[in-house]
């Protein structure tokens, strides 16, 4: 039995490869595989999680795998007995070579690492990047996935949440303001336009109605050809948050049209003079 653990593989100079350190390697390996199974089962197989409790599970079990299979490769080479030392010092030139052109995923793996650990961006928040709405679907250390409101996947690497100003308009809290601009004619009955634009809110099982956040009209401004209201409304419901204004605007020019309360257009009186 002795022969043959110890029967040798593989062998080049002083290094050899037996029996034993393969069955080494491999049992690492399975340990490690199943350790991060189990791991996950207890950590994301829990009912009635929250997106947010959710996230951070998620983005918990991504550090925890990356930690697990690191320490697992390192045991392997320990194991083998291969010289770490002699293998960096003999490939410097290559490395550095490498690391010139990989600057910018050594970057993305780094703002991968301090987006895991501060975890101001997580699994399920609703992010703004360069003009694009998308929900993360999965964090890893290179890059993060986006589902966008077209249903697509967008791939975003990491170091724009990190050196990049972008908008998270789910951190903290899910609950968000947005407000819908109205213009009516100036002989309009701003009262009733007030209580028409409440009144659309009624129903709308998307809005927040508690104090302090349930829906407000703001009188804004005098414009060129129009009282201007903004119509602001909370909603939980960000990601799906344009096709909320579109509902309200579908009951807002209705209830405009039934109470005969007209919505102005720029208009302009061009004037031709004629050439002699």
């Amino acid at each position: 039995m002795n022969e043959f653990w110890d029967k040798i593989l593989f062998r080049v100079g002083t290094f050899t490869l037996t029996s034993a350190k393969v069955a080494a390697i491999l049992a690492v390996f399975l340990f490690t595989w199943i350790f991060l199974v189990f791991l996950r089962k207890a950590l994301l197989n829990k009912k009635n999680m929250n997106i947010g409790e959710s996230g951070r599970r998620i983005s918990l079990m991504h550090l925890i795998r990356y930690l697990a299979w690191v320490i697992a490769i390192s045991a392997s080479i320990r194991i083998a007995g291969i010289n770490v030392t002699f293998l960096v010092a003999g490939s410097a030139a290559l490395l550095v070579g490498i690391g010139f052109g990989l600057q910018n995923i050594f970057s993305d793996l780094i703002s991968g690492l301090f987006m895991l650990f501060e975890r101001k961006v997580r699994v399920g928040d609703v992010m703004e990047v360069e003009n694009i709405v998308g929900k993360v679907k999965t964090i890893n250390l290179r890059t993060s996935v986006l589902l966008t409101r077209d249903g697509y996947d967008i791939i975003v690497p990491n170091h724009k949440f990190i050196t990049e100003n972008v908008i998270n308009w789910s951190h903290h809290s899910y609950d968000r303001r947005f407000q819908i601009d109205v213009g009516v004619s100036y002989n309009s009955d701003i009262d009733l336009v007030t209580k028409i634009l409440l009144d659309c809110c009624q129903g709308q099982s998307e809005l927040i109605d508690e104090p302090p956040h349930e829906p407000t009209v703001r009188f804004d401004n005098f414009g060129d050809s129009a009282l201007l209201f903004f119509l602001l409304f909370w909603t939980k419901d960000i990601f799906h948050v344009e096709q909320i204004k579109s509902d309200l605007r579908y009951k807002i020019f209705k209830a405009f049209r039934e109470n005969n309360i007209s919505i102005p257009f720029p208009q302009r009186d061009v004037h031709i003079i004629p050439q002699s």
